[in-house]
């Protein structure tokens, strides 16, 4: 009797646990299922009302955003097959630097940085990667600093992360090292992503930082890297 009473109490469990899923009825409508935006790489559910509003509300705000008209002697300094690269100063004009606060303000959004006052606004350097479609997908905003603390490699044991794994949180020196650069930001768009963006930003940027200097990598900081940034920047600097 006891096995008999186990039984059904497990069924039960089993059809109160099937019930607690989400349905979705396939009514023949076009899209079914999660669905990503060709425009604006939002991931949203066609068929849900409130995803399809979320998703326009987004899409809108972020075409807006990354939208590049361009502007009278704008500063090119690098030119490639699929775009260039701007460079943007503080004392650009108006229209320019309000282009700047627009992509800052999606890459803040998407990275999940709180906009702070920099500590030299008047020596900020904003690299913008226009593509081919008049559009803004990659950014990188740089400063001068001149010292930073290098982070600590993990130790290497059996409940270390793998080589290909890396950790959300940091360990840095307590000892600061000289340097010029600090990156405070980079961001290339989701769709636009593993076509070497990133790297010709980094490129550029060590190239016209300052002038008739091509800085090392030992001279450039990032300011708290996600772990996709980490992995990044071992390949980076292995190259």
């Amino acid at each position: 009797m006891k096995q008999t009473n186990i039984q059904k109490n497990t069924n039960t469990r089993d059809t109160s646990k099937k019930t607690k899923d989400q349905l979705i009825i396939d009514a023949g409508q076009k899209h079914f299922g999660a669905t990503v935006c060709k425009s604006c790489g939002m991931i949203y559910t066609a068929s849900n009302p409130e995803d399809e509003m979320q998703h326009v509300q987004h899409h809108h705000r972020f075409l807006e955003g990354i939208k590049y008209v361009g502007w009278k002697k704008e500063r090119v300094v690098a030119e490639f097959w699929d775009g260039k690269i701007v460079l943007v100063l503080p004392h650009d004009p108006s229209f320019a630097i309000k282009k700047v606060e627009d992509v800052q303000e999606l890459v803040d959004n998407e990275l999940g940085f709180q906009q702070v006052v920099p500590k030299c606004p008047n020596k900020i350097k904003t690299f913008l990667f226009i593509s081919d479609e008049k559009r803004v997908v990659g950014c990188l905003i740089a400063e001068p600093i001149k010292q930073a603390f290098r982070v600590l490699s993990e130790p290497i044991g059996p409940e270390s992360p793998s080589s290909t794994e890396c950790p959300r949180a940091w360990q840095c020196s307590d000892v600061p090292e000289p340097a010029v650069c600090g990156i405070s930001r980079i961001w290339v768009f989701r769709l636009k992503r593993r076509k070497r963006i990133a790297r010709r930003l980094v490129d550029t940027l060590r190239n016209c930082f300052m002038f008739g200097c091509f800085l090392s990598t030992d001279e450039i900081a990032f300011s708290d890297p996600t772990p996709d940034d980490c992995r990044r920047l071992n390949r980076y600097q292995e190259t």
